[in-house]
């Protein structure tokens, strides 16, 4: 649910719930969708710029890395695999704003591993005040997509693979030196629980659109931003597990999503025209349904309008809720999961 769609970058409303307030950090409850988020956010890409100057066409691909540059995020992209490095927040002043007002890097890398083919067409681009949308081809049917939207948090970045063979792309996320993956102990806490405005209780939910039941939750915090949380956010996408990492958090219903997860790196398979994002603030700390499986033309989704309820995130991370090691070559040269 939380992906960013190929037609459009939307961000959802929540609300609260009773959780004590000195183990929450985090933006006043149902602003994730706010507007003011994006106040004046617009990026400068290739000379190009989505201020005023609104731009769509295509631009020659430079031969190295290139910066996307906005108001409120920064990062640069490898022309020939549309690899994401130095994703950060800038710190610019912001009602959302989650780093204290300081730059603060968030991902060292997003790396796509596109098994000896390269983009090799020129680049299309399309910038509209603080949206980008950027992509390009290669030989073998191979694209990648690459949308992204300038503001302080919410669903803001999210990356679509597709391969002529049908087959799945292995991405590998690793978090910057600051930041780190860990088991939300507020998630923890409520597992089981059926949670939205729709419940008729906790114990029996019953299930719905606005009725979800808790489980483990897997964030990324900075220890450079106690205030920043964030989630990798999947739609048709498969982790990879990791055997030497957790460790290993279990309870009574079975549920081991951080289960064979490190600490600042984490491998995804991505089915072709399946997408790996990332939502920030409130948006990654929704109680949410499963996202939908769509891989073409698919829609925005279904909005909540502050139906759901929010867990927060602890104001410090304990260190048996951070998940270690930090890195693992395991998982690496796993078989690609089945489309």
């Amino acid at each position: 649910m939380h992906s960013l769609r190929s037609k459009n970058l939307t961000t959802l409303a929540v609300i609260a719930v009773a959780v004590p307030l000195a183990a929450v950090v985090g933006p006043v409850a149902a602003q994730a969708a706010s507007s003011k988020f994006c106040d004046g956010g617009s990026y400068t890409v290739l000379g190009k710029t989505g201020v005023k100057d609104r731009f769509r066409g295509t631009v020659a691909a430079p031969a190295g890395r290139f910066t996307v540059q906005g108001k409120y995020t920064r990062f640069s992209i490898d022309p020939s695999t549309f690899a994401i490095y130095d994703y950060a927040f800038t710190g610019a002043a912001n009602v959302g704003d989650m780093t204290g007002g300081k730059a603060t890097a968030v991902y060292a890398s997003k790396v796509p591993d596109h098994r000896g083919l390269a983009l090799t067409s020129t680049i299309s681009l399309e910038l509209r005040d603080g949206d980008m949308t950027i992509s390009r081809t290669g030989p073998g049917g191979l694209s990648m997509k690459i949308q992204a939207k300038d503001c302080a948090q919410g669903g803001i970045f999210q990356m679509e693979p597709a391969r002529g063979d049908g087959t799945r792309t292995r991405i590998v996320h690793t978090v910057a030196d600051s930041a780190f993956y860990y088991d939300n102990p507020n998630f923890r806490a409520r597992v089981g629980a059926w949670l939205g405005s729709a419940c008729a209780d906790e114990v029996s939910g019953p299930a719905g659109q606005f009725c979800v039941r808790v489980s483990p939750r897997v964030n990324i915090g900075s220890d450079a931003a106690p205030k920043l949380v964030l989630r990798d956010s999947a739609q048709v996408a498969t982790r990879v597990p990791q055997a030497s990492c957790g460790p290993d958090f279990t309870n009574a219903l079975g549920l081991s999503e951080t289960k064979d997860h490190c600490a600042a790196t984490s491998i995804w398979d991505v089915a072709s025209g399946g997408r790996m994002g990332m939502v920030t603030g409130e948006d990654a700390t929704e109680v949410a349904n499963p996202p939908t499986t769509c891989t073409e033309d698919c829609e925005a989704g279904n909005g909540v309008n502050g139906r759901l309820a929010v867990l927060g995130f602890p104001s410090v991370v304990p260190a048996g809720s951070r998940l270690s090691p930090r890195t693992s070559a395991d998982g690496l040269d796993a078989p690609l999961t089945a489309p």
